[in-house]
């Protein structure tokens, strides 16, 4: 098959990339190793988005929400909407497991092979999550996604992290019958970037006892039945069930560097590319969403890269 643009990647950006090129009559196929917006599948049940509906809404789609706020379910349903609204040419649970670049781009799958002029990559970054590189880290109650607390109910658990996943984590798994819910922050305070709303919440729990919250601490090793915690005042040991290692996600720079594209001496290892025509080093790949912060994971989100799709398919369709 082979087609004008290959978009690897079928998250809300992805999928912006392919109406963009079909609005432009250029062939095109997305491709994705998961479900349609898979990592907004993997988000928790409940969770509600920080963006109002207008803001993630693409392909001029409306997006109608109950609240003021969309849910991860409406969320999901208005993008396979989008998909549908717009017929676009999506592969999904494909994995892209090499790319070569000759006088075309040849891409092989884990189910096909393909031939492209130009690559857009849209891949995100919730796929691979920062481990805590203790022993351990193995064992099955060790958690690196949280979807809802049904299963730690009546549970010790611990909970890693400092920003927002984590403080939501604790929060819920307390308030949904935990029986006891210890926080591990390896910095001294919680992060300022936890939600105004919330940060009061989750400070007066731990002021009062009800959350246990250790900082400047870290877990050393886990077991089936307790951690291993070091501690400002030495290590401690602490019985537990579940760990709940909320500690953030990093976008596959292997993928990157294999396919030639250069990354930043800055502390975010920023992909390379010209942020007027989101082109990489590699001449004929793109870059579109939140992959283009590199590990600045919080500079990017879907109301403010929705353009990418624009730049992107503007520049293709100029040379």
């Amino acid at each position: 098959m082979n087609v004008d643009v290959c978009i690897i990647g079928a998250g809300p950006i992805g999928i912006c990339c392919g109406i963009e090129a079909k609005k432009a009559n250029l062939s095109y196929l997305i491709i994705d190793k998961g479900c349609l917006v898979n990592s907004l599948y993997n988000y928790p049940k409940n969770m509600t988005f920080f963006s109002t509906s207008d803001k993630l809404e693409i392909g001029d789609v409306p997006f109608i929400s109950h609240n003021t706020k969309p849910t991860k379910s409406e969320a999901l349903e208005y993008y396979r909407r989008v998909v549908s609204s717009w017929k676009l040419n999506v592969n999904l649970y494909e994995e892209v497991m090499d790319i070569e670049k000759k006088d075309l781009f040849y891409i092989k799958t884990t189910k096909g092979e393909y031939t492209a002029k130009k690559v857009i990559l849209s891949t995100g970054f919730y796929d691979l999550p920062y481990k805590l590189n203790v022993p351990g880290e193995n064992l099955d109650k060790v958690k690196h996604y949280y979807d809802e607390p049904h299963p730690y109910f009546g549970m010790k658990i611990a909970v890693v992290g400092a920003a927002n996943s984590a403080v939501d984590v604790a929060l819920e798994t307390y308030r949904k019958g935990a029986k006891e819910v210890t926080m591990i922050v390896r910095e001294p305070n919680l992060s300022e970037t936890v939600k105004y709303w919330v940060k009061p919440d989750v400070e007066n729990r731990i002021e009062e006892g009800n959350i246990k919250a250790y900082f400047n601490s870290n877990i050393t090793k886990i077991e089936e039945t307790k951690i291993y915690v070091n501690t400002p005042d030495g290590e401690l040991e602490i019985k537990n069930d579940f760990v709940l290692a909320m500690t953030g996600y990093q976008p596959n720079f292997l993928f990157l560097t294999k396919l030639g594209i250069k990354l930043g001496d800055d502390e975010y290892s920023t992909p390379l590319h010209d942020p007027k025509t989101m082109q990489t080093n590699i001449e004929g790949v793109y870059l579109a969403g939140v992959i283009c912060g590199g590990l600045k994971t919080n500079k990017w989100f879907i109301e403010n890269s929705r353009d990418h799709a624009i730049q992107v398919i503007d520049h293709i369709k100029s040379n």
